[in-house]
Parts: structure tokens; C-alpha cells; sequence
């Protein structure tokens, strides 16, 4: 079973229907955002995460920006009220690049349209904007599936396959990046295992990875973080497969905070390290890992766990959510469009430049 974590309700006046990520697996709850402001929550807050699905949520969440709008206003006001509400969602959360990719797609096209049609009435804007929205949610879904068929090459039958964080159903509009690869795999018929870890400080692979594939029927088992290289040295592990949330120019790619640390005992065990993602996560204005901003999230998460404070009061916390894993260690980045062997700035712009592979 492949989760809907969103859609969208309804027209132009319609809303956003998402799955409370911060309940699961006790919970399944559905949150009905009405205004961009529930939008821009739920991304802080995590009740919706992941690149992909960030960058979904944000589009439509410029829809209910418009709907803020009177029926008399004009094409200006309404491309002001737009620009006003992505640099509000902008604000959300500084890594992922897709979310500031389907910001800029969306006020890009709002901006031709009204240049195009400037005798049009503001619900013929919005509707212009949410089919460009459902078209980003369209893209996504084939995306992830792209990327899954793309790579379930990768999956041999037996292999043990570590994942860290979420890349499923959940962090996008289709069947995930990651975990599209396993999910693929698959359907060809092929057994195999997957290591989640369970990556602290939020859980997000004990609570939602274990929980997709569990659905899903392949077989899982949930590890502490720190376990990881003692299995790689077992043998237990033969590669490593992860989402991302910004990958630059160059290959450099950024991920939940651990995903570096997994890189480096991959190579020094010898076991492929791969990368799933769309083509959308590729940041080609950041040359390099060291241009990409990492978030800085609340050390609560660290000395809070279940409502329990596991620190002494007034120690100091570090807790940035991401960390970057060079290009050099990464066997290979699987995107919609085929396979970046061994990727390199030369052979990244090649990719996202030409045809389909």
C-alpha cells in the first residue's frame, strides 16, 4: 500500500488535506489547511516533511494565499499578494530546494500569465495557478516512480539495504525516492531486507520509514543510529540508499543530519552509497556542500524525548537538521531522468540539460 500524504480538495476555494506526520505511527490524523498560514506551519513544525512534499505544500499553499483575494481585485494585487505569500512559505524551513523551487515556478508562471492575458479577472489567475500547483503535484508522482524504475537495479535479491530518515510516500506526492527504489525492486520480485535507521533527534525513520514499508510488506528492522557501521562491518549491509534535500552543482549533497557520517563508513566498507531524488532537488546556482544553509532546529528535540527531559537544564545544544555528503563518496545519484554514475558538476549539468536516458 503506497500513502497519499496530500491533496488537494476542491477548486479554487478548495483546501489542503495532509497527513499529521508528527502522529504517526500511534496515529493517523489528517490536518485541513485553510490558509497559507496553516501551510507554513505544518512545514516548521513537521507535520508535513521531506523536499519533494515540501515543495508540493508550498504551491498549493500560494492558492490559499489567493483566496484572501476580493472577486473585484486586480491582476496587480494579486501578483502582490502572491509575491507576499512566497517570501511567507519562503521562510519556512532554508534547505530544501524544492521548496523554493515550486515558489519560484509558480510566481514565474502567475507572472507570464498576467503579462499574457492582462484584460483576465483574478479567478482566472487562480485558476491558473492551481493547475500549475496540481501540475507540480502531477510531476512529482511521476518522478518518484521514474526514479524507482530507474533504480531498482541497485536492489540484488538478498541484499540488506540501509536507508536513513524518511524518503518514502510520505516526503513526497508519489511513491517516494528512496524508497520508490525498494518498492520497485519489489514489484520485480526480489527479497531483500532494509536497516532503517531510526535518526534522531524526531524518529523520522523508526516512526514513518518502518511504518511505510511495513504497509508496504518488505521486509524492515529498525536500528539506533550508532549500529550502522558495526553492520556494514558484518556484512549484513551491502548498500546504502538515501533521499536529499538539496544537491549542488557539483554533486555535493545535503540530507538528515547522520547521512555524511553513513557515507564515510560506506567507503571505508566498501559498499555503494547511493542517492535518490528528483530532478527538482538539484540547486545549480550552489556550486559546492559548503554554499548550502543548514537549518538549525530547536534543542528541544535533543533534550526532549517524549515529554521527558533526558539532559540537565541549561546545557547547550547543537542541533542542526542536515549534514552534506561529498560528491566523491557517492556512487551514484538516481533522478527521473536515468543514472548519474560517479557524479561530477560536468556530468550534472549534462543530466538535467538533456533528454531523458
Amino acid at each position: 500500500m503506497i500513502t497519499q500524504t496530500l491533496k488537494w480538495v476542491g477548486g479554487i476555494d478548495g483546501f489542503l488535506e495532509l497527513i499529521d506526520q508528527r502522529r504517526l505511527p500511534a496515529e493517523f490524523v489528517k490536518l485541513q489547511c485553510r490558509d497559507v498560514e496553516a501551510v507554513c506551519e505544518a512545514i516548521k513544525t513537521l507535520a508535513v516533511r521531506g523536499a519533494p512534499a515540501i515543495g508540493v505544500c508550498a504551491a498549493y499553499g500560494l492558492v490559499l494565499g489567493m483566496q484572501k483575494l476580493a472577486a473585484d481585485a486586480g491582476l496587480e494585487q494579486g501578483l502582490k499578494v502572491l509575491v507576499e505569500s512566497c517570501e511567507y512559505l519562503a521562510s519556512s524551513r532554508p534547505t530544501a530546494a524544492n521548496l523554493f523551487w515550486a515558489l519560484d515556478r509558480i510566481k514565474n508562471h502567475a507572472q507570464k500569465f498576467i503579462a499574457e492575458n492582462q484584460d483576465a479577472t483574478i479567478a482566472v489567475l487562480q485558476e491558473a495557478i492551481l493547475a500549475e500547483a496540481n501540475a507540480i503535484c502531477q510531476e512529482d508522482e511521476y518522478m518518484c516512480r521514474q526514479i524507482g524504475i530507474n533504480g531498482e537495479k541497485f536492489i540484488r535479491p538478498g541484499a540488506g539495504i540501509l536507508t536513513h530518515c524518511n524518503a518514502g510516500a510520505l516526503a513526497t506526492a508519489g511513491q517516494g525516492t528512496a524508497l520508490s527504489v525498494m518498492f520497485e525492486a519489489q514489484k520485480k520480485g526480489r527479497k531483500f531486507k532494509v536497516y532503517v535507521d531510526e535518526t534522531r533527534p524526531l524518529l523520522q525513520g523508526a516512526r514513518l520509514t518502518a511504518w511505510e514499508l511495513k504497509q508496504a510488506g518488505i521486509e524492515v528492522v529498525v536500528i539506533c543510529d550508532n549500529m550502522a557501521g558495526w553492520l556494514m562491518k558484518q556484512r549484513s549491509i551491502s548498500a546504502v540508499i538515501t533521499g536529499a534535500d538539496r544537491i549542488a552543482a557539483n554533486g555535493d549533497t545535503a540530507n538528515k543530519i547522520g547521512t555524511y557520517s553513513l557515507s564515510i563508513l560506506a567507503r571505508e566498507n566498501g559498499i555503494p552509497f547511493y542517492i535518490a531524488a528528483p530532478s527538482s532537488t538539484f540547486d545549480l546556482s550552489v556550486k559546492s556542500g559548503a554554499e548550502i544553509p543548514i537549518e538549525q532546529r530547536s534543542a528541544d528535540e535533543v533534550v526532549i524525548f517524549a515529554k521527558t527531559k533526558i539532559a540537565p537544564d541549561g546545557v547547550s545544544v547543537c542541533n542542526p537538521a542536515f549534514d552534506v555528503t561529498e560528491a566523491q563518496d557517492i556512487a551514484a545519484i538516481i533522478t527521473e531522468k536515468g543514472v548519474i554514475e560517479k557524479p561530477n558538476a560536468e556530468k550534472i549539468a549534462r543530466h538535467l540539460g538533456g533528454p531523458s536516458q
